[in-house]
């Protein structure tokens, strides 16, 4: 019978994105929406400037994404057809190369020509790519995946904020969407960590922490400089 896993790298691509973009929803339409009510500012301007955060972080995340990501995909492709052409020229040598990883690896030197040698039979330029370079499909740059994930998760995200700013009072405003958010990020630090399988507590207090900083610091430059908006 046929033996299927899936292992916790298969999501490698997406989630980092995702986690990424959620994390910065929350954190940064959170933060803009406490700087702004702690300016005392009315709720029209404060959901203005909610919405705005929204679809600009949105936009600027997917962008970001796209050509981080991409960059890498660049770099992973011009090692690949570098390896390509080095195999072309002296395929011998690759040989012995990809033998000489095997063998640090543990196996014996006959052993490892032996497998260097069939694998390449197969397909040299995967067998190169995955053991000398790194790059496998599990783990390769994947820029519209990336850039989605991230979008999406964002608009999410900065929805939390958004809605708790929507239905508390003005008066307890900056308090309710701070710990709103505050749990919103505890939840999302613990979903991550539970997706990747990492400790669940440990995923919650980081994201949670410096999501309680980044609050502050926007709270207290909006009392500090704004009287009104």
């Amino acid at each position: 019978m046929a033996h299927h896993e899936r292992h916790k790298t298969q999501t490698i691509g997406w989630l980092r994105a995702a986690v990424l973009g959620a994390n910065d929803g929350i954190v940064s339409t959170a933060s803009l929406i406490v700087g702004v009510a702690a300016a005392n500012a009315d709720r029209k301007a404060i959901l203005v400037a909610g919405m705005a955060g929204l679809v600009a972080g949105a936009m600027s995340m997917a962008a970001g994404e796209y050509v981080s990501v991409s960059s890498q995909a660049d770099t992973e492709q011009a090692d690949i057809s570098r390896e390509r052409q080095e195999l072309h020229d002296n395929p011998k040598g690759e040989i012995k190369e990809l033998a000489n990883i095997y063998v640090k690896r543990g196996l014996e030197r006959d052993l490892a020509e032996r497998v260097a040698e069939q694998l390449m039979a197969k397909d040299a330029l995967e067998a190169h790519a995955r053991d000398e370079l790194g790059i496998s499909e599990v783990v390769a740059a994947n820029p519209i995946q990336a850039a989605f994930a991230s979008a999406a998760s964002f608009a999410v995200g900065a929805a939390m904020p958004m809605l708790a700013s929507l239905l508390a009072p003005v008066s307890i405003l900056v308090w309710l969407v701070s710990i709103a958010s505050l749990f919103f990020l505890a939840l999302l630090g613990a979903v991550a960590a539970y997706t990747g399988g990492a400790n669940v507590l440990k995923g919650a207090a980081r994201v949670t922490f410096w999501g309680a900083v980044a609050m502050a610091a926007t709270a207290a430059v909006g009392s500090l400089f704004g009287t009104s908006v």
